[in-house]
């Protein structure tokens, strides 16, 4: 095989990426729903959107049914949701609600805490169950590694989290997010759009810049319109379309350099998820959530063997702080 395969086989460059994330937001809208429209098509409209109820499939969903009015969302509720995202759900018209067969506690119990990072956390995960393999030797500073995974998720820097007696892994959004949604695709024989976009992270950069917006040939098939889109494009369009979104998000309002932003939450996601957390600038999303919504904060940190999540001890491990 041609050592060189990946390049060849990638569908868009880095430079393409910057290019349509400058194009302006009527091109950007005229593009997804493009997208949606070939998607639609190709599948003869068994297609859904993936829908969270947060900003960005709020958008999505709305600039689908611009096209489609009657198209699916499909919402998976898994009790980690704030509760005004649940209530914007419900008000919601056509949209499909499914349920993990696991909570998030017993998730914690069967698999561990989601910390740091999915990259990372499966690492871990891996290392602990097989710990003379070769993802447990990257862990190991004598490897010669120390260059290859530093930064802020440097495996060395987190060696004594994967020795520690910490339960972690990374199933947490694969068993209650994504384990339903598969199934529901297998029942239905549905594709899924979704609203990611390639500005969260590198891992959904390097999917777009392989398969583009439209993954037809993906083992499984999916369809991320609005990969190109930024958090601005988001604010803009629900501002100058006047699209209702959660209350939790509060307002957007325009900063002194002519920048939106929410004057409540930035990102919502789950609520008690410690992907991330450690690069919070205080508050973190934790100190706000005993600002916000105390019963949830408490229980977040109520000791495990108290009917907690027991994450007060787990964050203390790591160095976020949580009061």
């Amino acid at each position: 095989m041609n050592e060189r395969n990946d390049l060849i086989e990638m569908k868009h460059t880095n430079e393409d990426l910057k290019e349509m994330q400058s194009w302006s937001l009527e091109r950007k809208i005229q593009v997804t729903q493009t997208r949606i429209i070939e998607w639609y098509n190709h599948y003869n409209g068994q297609v859904y959107i993936s829908f969270s109820g947060g900003k960005d499939s709020t958008v999505l969903l709305d600039l689908s049914r611009r096209i489609y009015p009657d198209i699916e969302a499909v919402f998976v509720d898994t009790g980690l949701e704030y509760p005004e995202i649940r209530k914007f759900v419900e008000t919601t018209p056509n949209v499909k609600r499914l349920k993990p067969e696991m909570n998030f506690r017993k998730v914690i119990e069967t698999y561990g805490y989601p910390l740091i990072s999915k990259e990372i956390a499966e690492k871990i995960y891996t290392a602990r169950r097989c710990p003379n393999g070769r993802t447990a030797h990257k862990f190991d500073e004598s490897n010669g590694y120390n260059t290859k995974y530093n930064g802020r998720y440097s495996l060395l820097k987190w060696s004594d989290l994967k020795d520690s007696n910490i339960p972690i892994s990374h199933k947490c959004c694969i068993v209650m997010k994504k384990k339903p949604l598969k199934e529901y695709e297998k029942i239905t024989n549905k594709k899924p759009i979704l609203a990611t976009m390639t500005v969260e992270s590198a891992l959904r950069k390097q999917a777009w810049l392989r398969n583009g917006c439209n993954a037809f040939n993906s083992k499984r098939p999916i369809s991320q319109p609005m990969s190109f889109w930024t958090e601005q494009d988001i604010l803009i369009y629900l501002k100058k379309f006047k699209i209702p979104y959660a209350s939790i998000y509060g307002d957007i309002v325009e900063d002194k350099n002519n920048k939106l932003y929410t004057t409540g939450l930035k990102r919502t996601g789950c609520v008690f998820c410690g992907f991330g957390s450690h690069l919070e600038k205080e508050p973190n999303r934790f100190q706000r959530l005993k600002q916000t919504h105390p019963e949830l904060w408490e229980y977040c940190m109520k000791s495990w063997d108290k009917g907690g999540l027991g994450m007060k001890e787990v964050l203390e491990y790591i160095g976020v702080k949580y009061g």
